[in-house]
């Protein structure tokens, strides 16, 4: 997950504050203490530009072994950047998206809203 996360050009502080944790978390799931939960796990794909397998098991896309990795240019860098953050703020939607239904479908069912 380091890796991803430095080829994004993200530092642990950067990477934390928009999944909405601490760095001290994200320390964490590097260093194999913890492991995000499933709702960051989405999130962590999106903004490393991997797929879930890898962060997963390190099987499908992810980050290119040391040597193999293209160089990118500036602005490719920039562009990977602003997609990635566009990933994330997609997830953070989604999730929030998902939270609103559900709370709807407990008041129309009758439930405590």
């Amino acid at each position: 997950m380091a890796a991803a996360r430095e080829t994004a050009g993200l530092s642990q502080k950067n990477l934390a504050k928009r999944l909405g944790v601490k760095a001290k978390t994200v320390a964490a799931w590097e260093n194999d203490v913890s492991e995000p939960r499933a709702n960051r796990l989405q999130m962590l794909a999106g903004l490393l530009n991997v797929s879930l397998m890898w962060l997963l098991n390190g099987e499908g896309d992810g980050v290119a072994p040391p040597g193999e990795e293209a160089p990118l240019s500036k602005d490719a860098r920039a562009i990977l950047l602003e997609m990635r953050e566009l990933k994330g703020d997609i997830c953070d939607t989604a999730n929030r998206l998902a939270r609103l239904e559900k709370h709807l479908k407990r008041i129309l069912e009758g439930g405590p809203a």
